[in-house]
């Protein structure tokens, strides 16, 4: 889809990060965008930042509860006449060892991660094929393609979204929908409040749970590097250059490539899988 302008996207987690970021970005095309976002008041801050006559439309919703998800490619119809670009974008983290994480971990963060981008696919591939014409964005991440340590339920989620986008897309080859394109981003540091996701986090059955010093720990140490990472703008323009040359994956930290090289050949020698951390994890871990 090399012309932007005059096209509307769909971007959940819109609020803030690399959500925002692509909305400025698309903005900036000349294309009209429906900002979806859980936090009402953080989504109207967005939006008076945003610059004078921007064309957006602002939607509350829970990606987990698929007929928000519906909901929100309703009125993206009934507000602009159709939808173009969807980045399913909203997530969240969840950290600690793999065995601790609780049954209200893993509905959580894989119903946020994973099961927000099925309910996004769901809702909007069959118009885009019907239009003839659209492109669906993923948001994964680097941990959908190694496996770090101390991040279970989102690894587990990740690498669901990556296989999920591989499979769309050889879905939609079969189908013949070819003028439908999709891209899975796999960004690693970036500037965003991802550590401080579990400000949405739901009571279940009382108050949020507290996390251990450990896990404070650790996502204290996160914080640091993601506040060293990439401006959410550059991954941003990253998104809307693949999604004009049609390219499927979006690696934003080149330089970490050679984890990618090392998984996937250990793989190939029949070795053990691997630390998988990322760069500056390990002092976390030392730290720890």
């Amino acid at each position: 889809m090399e012309e932007l302008a005059g096209k509307v996207a769909v971007v959940t987690g819109a609020a803030s990060g690399i959500g925002l970021a692509l909305t400025r970005t698309f903005l900036g095309d000349g294309m009209k965008v429906v900002m979806a976002d859980i936090e009402a008041p953080a989504l109207e801050a967005a939006i008076a930042g945003l610059d004078e006559g921007a064309e957006v439309e602002p939607f509350v919703c829970d990606v987990r509860e698929e007929a928000q998800v519906e909901a929100l490619r309703d009125r993206a119809v009934e507000r602009f006449g159709g939808v173009h670009v969807v980045c399913n974008n909203a997530g969240v983290a969840g950290g600690g060892p793999i065995w601790t994480a609780t049954r209200e971990d893993w509905d959580w963060v894989l119903g946020v991660n994973l099961y927000g981008v099925i309910n996004g696919v769901r809702a909007f591939t069959p118009m885009l094929i019907e239009q003839g014409e659209g492109h669906i964005v993923n948001t994964a991440s680097i941990a959908g393609m190694i496996s770090m340590p101390w991040g279970g339920t989102y690894n587990v989620s990740k690498h669901g979204v990556v296989t999920l986008s591989e499979t769309l897309w050889a879905d939609l080859q079969l189908a013949g929908a070819t003028n439908v394109g999709v891209s899975v981003l796999c960004p690693g540091w970036v500037q965003t409040r991802i550590h401080e996701s579990a400000r949405n986090r739901p009571a279940t059955g009382g108050d949020r749970p507290e996390p251990t010093e450990e896990q404070q720990l650790m996502m204290a140490h996160i914080g640091g590097l993601i506040a060293e990472g990439l401006n959410p703008l550059q991954v941003a323009a990253m998104v809307r250059d693949a999604v004009r040359e049609q390219r499927f994956y979006i690696l934003t930290h080149p330089h970490w490539n050679p984890l990618l090289e090392d998984r996937f050949g250990r793989i190939l020698a029949g070795e053990l899988p691997g630390n998988g951390a990322l760069p500056g994890m390990g002092e976390a871990a030392e730290e720890g």
